[in-house]
This record gives C-alpha cells, sequence and structure tokens, in this order.
C-alpha cells in the first residue's frame, strides 16, 4: 500500500468523523494506531515509522487548522500513556510524566507525534471529546465517559480496522427531564 493513499484513507475518515462529533476549539482528539496493523502485520509486529507518518500527515494539519489538540496514544509499553502538546496538558490540568517514546517503547505513532509537536509531553490519562483507533490499540480508556460509537465509509486505514467515537454529555433526570436535540450533543 502506498503512503499517499494511507495519508487519503486517514484525512477522509478524519472528516467524516469531526463531522459528526461536532468539536469546539480547544478540545481533545485521541489517537491510536497500530502501524503494524495497518501493513497487515500482527501489532507490535511490524511498527513503521513510515506508515505512522502517513497517518500523522492525513491527521494532524487538519486538527491544527481547527485548533484542535491531538492526542497520540502510546502502545502498552508505556502503558498506554499519550503524547500532547505542553501547552495543551496545561490548559486542561494535566501532570506530564517522564518518558519519552521510542518506535517499540511507545510505538511509531506516538514517535512521529513526540517528533512533530513543537513542546510535546507524556501523559497518564486524559479524557478526549472524539477518537480514532487504527487496528485495535483501545482508546476508550482516554474518551469522556459516554462514548458513542460513530460508522464512518472509511472502515480500514490499510489493513487496519478502524473503529471511531465522539462523546455526549450524560443524560441524567427522570421522567420529567427534557434534553437538548441530538445537534447539539
Amino acid at each position: 500500500m502506498e503512503y499517499e493513499e494511507i495519508t487519503e484513507q486517514t484525512r477522509k475518515a478524519l472528516c467524516e468523523l469531526l463531522e459528526a462529533a461536532n468539536l469546539k476549539e480547544g478540545d481533545l482528539f485521541v489517537v491510536g494506531c497500530s502501524s503494524s496493523e495497518v501493513r497487515g502485520e500482527h501489532i507490535g509486529k511490524g511498527s513503521s515509522m513510515e506508515i505512522a507518518a502517513a497517518i500523522l500527515r492525513g491527521i494532524y494539519p487538519v486538527l491544527k487548522e481547527r485548533k484542535i489538540w491531538l492526542a497520540a496514544q502510546c502502545c502498552e509499553h508505556l502503558n498506554r500513556a499519550l503524547i500532547l502538546e505542553e501547552e495543551a496538558a496545561r490548559a486542561y490540568g494535566y501532570e506530564p510524566v517522564c518518558v519519552m517514546p521510542q518506535p517499540h517503547a511507545g510505538g511509531s505513532w506516538a514517535t512521529n507525534c513526540w517528533q512533530a509537536f513543537e513542546h510535546p509531553v507524556a501523559v497518564e490519562r486524559i479524557q478526549a471529546a472524539a477518537g480514532m483507533d487504527i487496528g485495535d490499540t483501545l482508546i476508550g480508556m482516554h474518551l469522556r465517559p459516554v462514548a458513542v460509537p460513530v460508522r464512518l465509509s472509511v472502515q480500514r486505514i490499510g489493513q487496519a480496522n478502524l473503529v471511531c467515537a465522539r462523546t455526549r454529555p450524560k443524560f441524567i433526570g427522570g421522567a420529567r427531564a427534557v434534553y437538548p436535540t441530538a445537534e447539539k450533543h
């Protein structure tokens, strides 16, 4: 598979998800990515900096343009910590931890993001407004409590499964409660 095709699949999926998620400037967007799965190999067994870079080219410019913070989930070897801009960590009150991802300890995806960000830091957990899981990396732990699956026309990036979600506020109350329209959430 060509890197340009991976970039375009990713960009198309992201744009569809952003339209469905109704994110606002300053929101957090989490992406977990197995470059091994994208290339058709078992997760963690065929890491590729080039594939991760192609995915980043499809995501980062779009999010930056919309002023949405990208949070890159590391692999399980770093306990799925997240890489984000220091400014975003400060804005959300997330305490940085001392680690720097590498292709085989954090993953190619997180390593590419670390290299691309202006002032990267690692944090242990976040609560993102929406996210993409490329290759079954289990991003759910980093989404706000009420995650809603979003079905897209793009179902795979390369050979990897693509699962996307947005979040919404919790519905509270009972029979007398009134809720805003779904378009707002």
